[in-house]
């Protein structure tokens, strides 16, 4: 079999699956779901060694160290997944919710109610926890998955699916319900982006690169993840110690994820006090400082930035400062430069913060607090598929709600139209 045919099987077995879950009441998905969270946590030593290969490898081939980071499947990152399963296992499932319900005048009741897309198409790079909570997600709301992972971490993903497969195949999944792309053959990704008598959605998670390969080949529907070039805006009301604290933590916790601050912008009226503290702050932190002329007049060591640098998601320890004249002229760069994630303003001042709040347009707007807590766990909604930079039909972290679409359910007592 070669691997358009591969593909294709997948597809047509994933539709079959799909129609299976539909049937699959709440209380047994989330027994499965239990399930495959032991499951992972017993074949813990071989997930760890079959990810040993790919951070071998991935040195090899000259993987950044945040990179690698992202790759690395601690003992504590394996933990997160397992109770990440059981977090989504208590959740409430969305499936068969009424959104809402009318009675017309002619004695119809119409609900509005949610229901599983069908079958999902995931292609994501590096991490290969999202091999687990993709497809626990896609569980949840019933939806068959077929994951394609990137070259990098093809030993961890096939481990992690496998062991996801015999947990819930033994407790009664349907067997196609959660597929893994067992080969990094590109030609996969172009076959199942055109499967459109088999796939209902796409979601790409990765670099620029794939998005816009994705888009280019897809001739089923994308929700893209698209890049993560993140701000913070630090106002001339801010609380100074708070904006130190606040953007270390946005740019350094954890540098290699898609809601890390990859600019920081700086009141001209602070810039003086605020970025000579701040670089020392940073070069602590081993971060590469990329400033505009105001900048490295603070901070001689800054590398010069060119336009380039406000577009770039680094996901590495470099960022690029600008100083700027006001808060419209930070809404300005952020809606000029950013990527619809996530952008932060610092300030005490109402007036700067309606301002930011209303005029910056992004899936997730902060103040006061770190870019980094957009995610599906820290906003309670456990974990998630992605954070969507569209607006239709899903925007930022994509949770539960967000894989269901719904159908209208008519009732009537033998009306007739007119």
């Amino acid at each position: 079999m070669d691997v358009k045919e591969q593909i294709l099987k997948m597809g047509a077995d994933a539709l079959a699956a799909s129609r299976e879950l539909a049937k699959l009441s709440s209380r047994k998905k989330n027994t499965i779901l239990e399930a495959m969270a032991d499951e992972l946590d017993a074949q813990r030593a071989f997930i760890q060694s079959e990810n040993a290969k790919d951070l071998t490898a991935g040195k090899e081939n000259g993987l950044s160290s945040a990179m690698l980071d992202r790759l690395e499947l601690t003992d504590a990152r394996i933990d997160d997944m397992t109770k990440g399963l059981r977090d989504v296992a208590i959740l409430n499932d969305p499936v068969g919710s009424e959104i809402s319900t009318w009675n017309r005048p002619n004695g119809l009741e119409i609900r509005k109610i949610r229901v599983p897309i069908g079958v999902i198409g995931i292609i994501f790079e590096s991490r290969p926890n999202v091999t687990c909570d993709a497809a626990a997600l896609c569980f949840k709301t019933s939806n068959a998955v077929i994951l394609r992972g990137g070259k990098e971490a093809i030993h961890s993903n096939l481990a992690i699916a496998q062991a996801m497969q015999k947990a819930g195949r033994a407790k009664g999944m349907p067997a196609a319900a959660i597929q893994l792309i067992p080969t990094t053959d590109r030609e996969a990704v172009k076959v199942m982006c055109q499967m459109v008598d088999y796939l209902d959605l796409i979601i790409p998670r990765g670099g620029v690169g794939l998005i816009q390969a994705v888009m280019e080949m897809a001739h089923v529907p994308v929700i893209k993840h698209y890049t993560g070039v993140c701000h913070t805006y630090v106002d001339v009301t801010a609380d100074l110690p708070m904006a130190w604290k606040i953007s270390e933590n946005a740019k350094c916790q954890r540098p290699g994820v898609c809601n890390a601050m990859e600019t920081l912008l700086v009141h001209k009226d602070i810039a003086e006090v605020f970025l000579p503290k701040m670089a020392k702050i940073f070069g602590s932190q081993k971060v590469e400082i990329r400033g505009d002329k105001r900048t490295r007049s603070f901070i001689p060591s800054a590398i010069p930035a060119i336009e380039e640098d406000w577009t770039t998601e680094y996901v590495d320890l470099i960022l690029s400062i600008r100083v700027v004249d006001d808060v419209d002229a930070a809404v300005d760069h952020i809606n000029t430069y950013g990527s619809g994630h996530s952008d932060a303003i610092v300030a005490q001042d109402e007036k700067a913060e309606k301002i930011f709040l209303e005029e910056v347009d992004s899936a997730a707007v902060y103040v006061n607090a770190s870019t980094r807590f957009t995610d599906g766990a820290e906003f309670g909604m456990g974990a998630e598929i992605g954070v969507s930079t569209d607006k239709l039909h899903a925007r930022g972290p994509m949770g539960l709600e967000e894989l269901t679409t719904y159908k209208f359910v008519i009732t009537g007592q033998g009306q007739i139209r007119k």
